[in-house]
């Protein structure tokens, strides 16, 4: 598969979430040095809620894009092939793990800039801890092998 389908959703995606984040906040806002503060917490709280936007939209374009791939093949193969199969899961497993990889970047935007308190630190802690746990599954269910641990060398090469 080429890779241009994977460019074209990266950039609408960025657009989208740039386009939000870079949206005025109300006009209700009067422009004070003390509401300067707000508007920055604003626009933060809307940088790191484009970039989980930008995250939903990865999964979903590329999970629809596996599908439709997967369906083309089984539908123009004569015969159902495992490789079919194994390729779509491959590739519904990485749009996930892009996914996790983008939402932990959302969180600790949202963690270091807005609320560094304790506890918002232990919640960053929780949640990197079980979207790690989540990703290390992944990877296991896909490749078989922990993320750590080399992979043989007759997949090293593969191209998908």
């Amino acid at each position: 598969m080429c890779r241009s389908p994977l460019t074209l959703g990266l950039a609408l995606a960025l657009a989208s979430g740039i386009a939000f984040a870079a949206s005025p906040p109300p006009a209700s806002i009067p422009a004070t040095a003390a509401v300067e503060g707000a508007r920055v917490e604003l626009w933060i709280e809307r940088s790191a809620f484009a970039i989980e936007a930008l995250a939903v939209t990865l999964i979903v374009v590329f999970i629809a894009l596996a599908t439709a791939t997967w369906v083309y093949h089984m539908a123009s193969s004569r015969e159902p092939r495992l490789e079919y199969y194994e390729r779509y899961r491959r590739r519904l497993g990485r749009s996930l793990l892009l996914g996790l990889e983008i939402l932990v970047a959302a969180d600790i935007v949202r963690t270091v800039a807005l609320q560094t308190t304790l506890r918002t630190i232990l919640e960053l802690g929780l949640l990197v801890l079980i979207r790690t746990f989540l990703s290390w599954s992944i990877v296991v269910e896909m490749e078989g092998r922990w993320p750590w641990q080399s992979r043989p060398l007759e997949t090293r090469n593969e191209h998908i």
